[in-house]
């Protein structure tokens, strides 16, 4: 966040981050400042809970205690101390 809330309590929906509109580093740009994975991973250094990456096309369901995630794109998981991960439409989180 450019400001930092006291919190990231929010509504309690999910025991995750949501990192919507997720994007892959591009190898073909020439960007010199951060990807989102980057941002995440500095993230991770100082919170233990898991980022869910949902790339375009792909959301989240939530069915009583079930949560998946959904969508034609595979879905990237950032837990601290792991390298990150792709699940595919169906998976529970």
């Amino acid at each position: 966040p450019i400001v930092y809330p006291p919190s990231f309590d929010c509504m309690g929906l999910v025991p995750f981050n949501i990192n919507p509109h997720y994007l892959d580093p591009n190898p073909d740009l020439k960007h010199n400042g951060e990807t989102r994975e980057t941002r995440i991973k500095e993230f991770l250094t100082q919170n233990d809970i898991k980022v869910v990456g949902l790339r375009e096309g792909n959301w989240i369901r939530r069915n009583g205690d079930s949560i998946t995630v959904e969508g034609s794109e595979l879905t990237r998981i950032f837990e601290k101390g792991k390298e990150p991960y792709e699940i595919e439409a169906g998976s529970t989180l």
